[in-house]
């Protein structure tokens, strides 16, 4: 009878050890370093984004404060300190075990409604919504881009404990009704607060992140498809019996009007269609647009920034901008799927989400195909608090990604 080598003959065994010694080798080495295990495409992509929007940031403009005598880099530096900021807290955001933060996910969403209500009580009202608290030195914080990364964290922590026990990381099934109400729950309050500013264009994307994550968790369909048909008849009867302000119902039927020309929001659109058509396929030159130069688009910097794109890049740059963002979706997807857990991938899943639809929304208005919201274009457009957030969600990605099942080194 052959003898049972035991524990300790097969700790002992050579191909044991050598591929032991191996991992302690690449680990001393650093080939398995926390900084090699990030996704640098994800990366990469982000940060050529976020320096391509300086640019076009900078084209936009520096002619207006030549003119009033101001530094024509203004705008530049800024976007380039919140830039560095935003990285910093990415970092931040990547270096706490996304585990662990499901743990604090309470403090964060109510941290973000001190924040929603603080803007109420003491912000500024600029372009007619009451969003932003002006901080010194000219910058300004807009709570509602934070409430997005505490909907997405709130969420998966909601509807991620119904797909495992946290000690054991057994499946024990989908979310139930009770667990839809709660989510839905946290997601009205500060959809409430939000539009009290008001400012609809965050509420969709709210909105929209909400579905995508109840669709993704496992959530019964009849909720899914009720809360979507819901959402359209609530739409149509806001519009129906003019329930926005006239300013907002010009800014969401600007873009299906007859007579686009007649209001100052289809005045935006169309000077920023022109835009992007004088640029042609390689664009007039950084600098050098006829359009943007003449500030005949208003809010080119935040709002219609990728007109800036078009023209001055034309549709070779633009196409490349929209490729990194695709990048940026992709491998955020990636992430997602390789996720050990449930809890990462409904935090990647509410970031994709909140990332496609900006986009989308974002561009597709500069070409008069969506209406305009105010939202920003994801890294590109100028606004500190924009670029935080978007920073802190790719952190949270990252933090995902080096945490993965498909990492044997992972944390």
């Amino acid at each position: 009878m052959t003898q049972d080598p035991g524990p300790t003959a097969l700790r002992s065994s050579p191909v044991l050890v050598r591929g032991r010694i191996g991992q302690l080798r690449d680990r001393a080495s650093g080939r398995h370093s926390p900084l090699r295990r990030l996704d640098w495409v994800l990366q990469t992509s982000v940060i050529a984004l976020a320096l391509i929007g300086a640019l076009l940031v900078w084209s936009a403009t520096r002619q207006r404060l030549e003119e009033s005598g101001g530094d024509p880099q203004t705008f530049l530096k800024r976007h380039l300190l919140n830039l560095m900021i935003g990285l910093l807290l990415g970092t931040a955001a990547t270096l706490v075990d996304y585990r662990i933060l499901r743990a604090y996910a309470p403090f964060v969403y109510l941290g973000s409604l001190v924040g929603l209500v603080a803007v109420l009580l003491v912000g500024t009202t600029v372009n007619g919504a009451h969003s932003w608290i002006v901080l010194p030195a000219g910058f300004q914080l807009q709570p509602s881009e934070f409430a997005k990364v505490a909907l997405v964290v709130g969420a998966a922590m909601i509807l991620g404990e119904k797909h495992e026990d946290r000690h054991t990381g057994i499946r024990r099934g989908a979310p139930g009704h009770g667990d839809v109400l709660l989510v839905l729950g946290l997601a009205v309050v500060p959809m409430g607060l939000i539009m009290l500013q008001p400012d609809f264009g965050t509420v969709m994307v709210l909105v929209f992140v909400t579905l995508g994550m109840l669709g993704v968790s496992g959530a019964p369909r009849r909720w899914v498809l009720g809360l979507v048909l819901c959402g359209v008849l609530f739409g149509g009867a806001i519009l129906q019996f003019h329930l926005l302000k006239p300013y907002q119902e010009a800014r969401l039927t600007s873009f299906v009007s007859e007579n686009k020309e007649s209001s100052s929001t289809g005045y935006n659109v169309d000077q920023a269609m022109t835009a992007i058509a004088n640029g042609g396929v390689t664009g007039r030159g950084l600098f050098e647009g006829q359009q943007t130069q003449g500030q005949f688009v208003p809010e080119q910097q935040t709002d219609f920034v990728f007109s800036v794109a078009g023209e001055e890049l034309g549709y070779l740059g633009a196409g490349g901008v929209i490729v990194l963002l695709g990048v940026v979706l992709w491998r955020a997807l990636t992430i997602g799927f390789n996720s050990q857990d449930s809890f990462g991938a409904l935090i990647v899943t509410g970031v994709v989400c909140w990332f496609t639809f900006q986009i989308f929304v974002n561009i597709g208005m500069c070409l008069g195909v969506m209406p305009v919201t105010g939202l920003p274009l994801t890294f590109l457009s100028y606004g500190g608090s924009s670029m935080f957030a978007n920073m802190i969600a790719v952190g949270l990605l990252q933090n995902v990604r080096l945490r993965s099942r498909s990492d044997p080194y992972a944390l």
